[in-house]
């Protein structure tokens, strides 16, 4: 697959696929079977093979790894946290996976838009309550924070891991902005 015109707003020298390691390479054709594509933020990334490497483990260890939380949940973080942050690849990018996951055309723009609109859980709706409030007053999480999350049945490993997710979109987030990250084209259509 070639390359996007535009992948961010800095000129940088991103690798072609033969340039990749055997890994990498191996990673980018995976991409391209199950998505069709190479997701922008990992051709960004492919400047920097060190860094590539780590954001993808990490990438894919909260988003795939063991946890009780769904891969749903953790896409309907990333949607409210990118969401609060303005950060238009990860809306569009997760947004797409939140459609995909729940089976759900609206649920993803909705979360986007106003989460408390949407009709969630309980669970769901103290999850991204918890989420949203570490994205805009971090300072402000108290004990009761905690305590609501438990009252909708997460344990503390669940808190661990929805603050991991938070704290990794608010991150990205703030990469993909400042260096205006595109999403790539074929995320709008996805699950439609």
């Amino acid at each position: 697959m070639s390359q996007p015109d535009h992948i961010t707003a800095l000129d940088l020298n991103y690798p072609s696929r033969d340039e990749l390691s055997p890994d990498f390479k191996k990673y980018f054709d995976v991409c391209d079977e199950k998505l069709g594509m190479v997701p922008n933020v990992l051709t960004a990334y492919s400047q920097n093979a060190a860094q590539l490497e780590v954001f993808s483990k990490f990438y894919n260890e909260l988003m795939f790894g063991e946890s009780n939380l769904t891969p749903l949940e953790r896409e309907m973080i990333a949607v409210a946290v990118s969401s609060q942050n303005h950060c238009f690849y990860c809306i569009v990018a997760h947004g797409a996976a939140v459609r995909d996951y729940s089976g759900d055309p609206a649920l993803g723009e909705l979360i986007a838009i106003n989460y408390r609109a949407a009709n969630l859980s309980l669970r769901h709706r103290a999850m991204l309550d918890f989420a949203v409030k570490m994205t805009v007053s971090p300072d402000s999480i108290e004990e009761a924070d905690r305590q609501a999350l438990r009252d909708a049945d997460f344990s503390d490993q669940d808190i661990w891991d929805i603050a991991n997710v938070a704290g990794f979109y608010n991150m990205t987030n703030r990469i993909a902005s400042a260096v205006d990250m595109q999403p790539n084209p074929e995320y709008h259509a996805k699950a439609r």
